[in-house]
């Protein structure tokens, strides 16, 4: 055995990798942050940290488009920095033997809160269930389990591995890395797994995808070193890697007091955590009435706070960032308080959650119905009292169906796998109504929970036409504003107009701000036909995977 340590190269210059790292997470360590260059010469690095954005683009081996956020890094690998309009490379063409048909009676997409505990409750009931999973360990968002062999970091974690383990030994078969491309009418679902083909035809379909966060987007806050706390969260429990050294993290919302004690605890300098909602004692009245919703969930967030203040780590309220720009040492954070004073720091890493997005385009290309949730500012699916849409046996759980939070998702997925069960087997539905009360508590210590933070859609009125708000194509508010002057009154013009939305990511970031551009100034409401239609494939997949799916398809005429 080599006393060589393990390794790979980036750009020719040698990267230390330790068990279980990701590409990202292993550049991170090593002081890289750009790992890709744009067709404008812009610098990109990892943003969302769970494949979302396609801002962390690598080439390994020689193959161009990888998401450094989802590759496992392995020892000898050839990393090099994605240039614009890369050469592609030629790749074997997966062939349609080597695929996969399926047919369960429950197939659920997502392997966090929510899908775990509806394949639980699905296979107690007898019925034949398949999880498809993206990332290679399951718990999602939530749960975020460490890769390799790393301990458990608190109960968190354990609960999310218990989890696991109960869905395992209650016989689901848990597909790992898995990436869903395609839903079509009839619940057929078209997905390539390590590599080949995999079609699924379900009798019952249960989406669970979760929610993905919405930047606060500010001049610069496309820089490398700038990532969603949930990002820079699941650097720190997945690989024990930090996102540098020392740390901002700005927005609204219970995650980023988690995440400031969490990289804190793993000994990052968190110089600060800007909240632009008031302080919890300066809204009595909305603290008591969520403490007494959760008196438990209250007491572990109080705790948290004097944790941060014991640790020396600075909650700033009403306290927004502005700008972000690039300095010889970091970027330099700028802030404004709710004084009006500016707030400058100088950090390795800027973190931001400003709210949340479900990720519900599976939902969405099935023909489910929305409703546009103002406060929020995102689409909430239409469901019935066992969590199915409008579409038949179709389920949505969680985020991916509104902002809800990982207890109620794990309720919604136990009432939507046992009604998914009892479909498939011609069973009675069992008595639903202690599930019932148990997600209607949850649900009350969300929406007071939420009451007490500032997340809804920003005002970019005020912003300066230069600012990026397409990531992919790199098209600004200032072209937006151009296209709204000229283009009829829909985002799907505007994206033709400009290319907004056109990009790797389909829209999940300028998509939700061009929907409400247009509603703003047509003084009309957003809903769901405001945003930019869904589309296949939902996530970048080769030619050669929709081939080989589309030969097994055929094979079976």
């Amino acid at each position: 055995m080599s006393d060589q340590p393990a390794g790979f190269t980036f750009d020719g210059r040698p990267v230390a990798l330790r068990p279980g790292q990701s590409v990202a997470a292993a550049l991170t360590e090593s002081g890289h942050r750009p790992f890709r260059i744009t067709a404008k010469a812009e610098k990109r690095g990892m943003f969302c940290g769970m494949g979302v954005c396609q801002d962390c683009l690598v080439t390994v081996n020689g193959v161009p488009n990888q998401r450094a956020c989802m590759t496992p890094a392995q020892d000898g690998m050839q990393v090099a920095t994605q240039v614009a309009f890369a050469a592609l490379a030629e790749q074997p063409e997966p062939k349609a033997g080597e695929g996969r048909q399926i047919a369960p009676d429950v197939l659920v997409i997502g392997a966090g809160a929510g899908g775990l505990n509806a394949a639980i409750a699905a296979a107690g009931s007898g019925a034949s269930v398949v999880v498809l999973d993206e990332r290679k360990v399951s718990g999602g968002q939530y749960y975020k389990q460490a890769a390799g062999a790393a301990p458990l970091l608190d109960e968190q974690q354990q609960e999310g591995a218990s989890l696991i383990a109960s869905a395992v030994s209650a016989g689901v078969e848990i597909l790992s890395e898995v990436e869903v491309w395609g839903v079509f009418e009839g619940l057929l679902v078209m997905a390539q797994h390590q590599g080949a083909a995999l079609i699924a035809r379900p009798r019952t379909l249960i989406v669970a995808t979760g929610a993905y966060e919405r930047p606060r987007m500010v001049p610069g806050w496309t820089l490398p070193g700038v990532m969603t706390t949930g990002a820079a969260q699941t650097l720190w429990r997945s690989y024990r890697t930090l996102p540098g050294k020392r740390v901002v993290i700005a927005g609204s919302g219970p995650l980023n007091l988690q995440v400031a004690m969490e990289l804190s605890r793993g000994g990052a300098d968190v110089v600060m955590v800007s909240e632009a909602a008031r302080s919890p004692y300066r809204q009595p009245l909305t603290a008591a009435r969520m403490a007494a919703a959760g008196p438990r969930l209250a007491a572990r967030g109080l705790a948290m706070s004097l944790g941060l203040r014991q640790r020396g780590v600075r909650v700033s309220y009403q306290t927004s960032l502005t700008r972000i720009a690039e300095v010889e040492n970091g970027l330099k954070a700028s802030f404004t308080d709710g004084q009006g004073r500016q707030i400058d720091h100088v950090v390795d890493a800027v973190c931001m959650n400003d709210g949340f997005e479900p990720q519900n385009e599976i939902l969405r290309l099935l023909g489910a119905e929305m409703t546009y949730d103002a406060g929020f500012g995102h689409l909430r699916c239409q469901r019935d009292l066992t969590m199915q849409t409008t579409v038949p046996q179709l389920y949505a759980i969680g985020d991916c169906a509104g902002l809800g939070g990982a207890p109620a998702a794990g309720v919604e997925g136990t009432i939507a796998g046992l009604a998914a069960a009892s479909h498939c087997l011609n069973a009675p539905l069992p008595d639903l109504q202690e599930l019932h009360a148990r997600l209607a508590a949850h649900r009350r210590f969300q929406a007071r929970l939420w009451a007490m933070h500032d997340i809804a859609p920003r005002d970019l009125s005020e912003q300066v036409d230069d600012l990026v708000v397409c990531r992919c194509e790199e098209v600004s508010l200032g072209e937006l504003r151009t296209a709204l002057g000229t283009a009829p009154g829909h985002a799907g013009t505007v994206k033709r107009a400009t290319r907004a939305g056109m990009g790797r990511c389909q829209g999940r970031y300028c998509g939700p701000v061009t929907a409400r551009l247009v509603a703003d100034r047509d003084n009309r409401p957003v809903e769901d036909r405001s945003f930019y239609a869904p589309r296949v494939p939902i996530k970048p997949v080769s030619i050669a995977a929709i081939l080989a799916a589309q030969e097994m398809l055929d094979g079976n005429d």
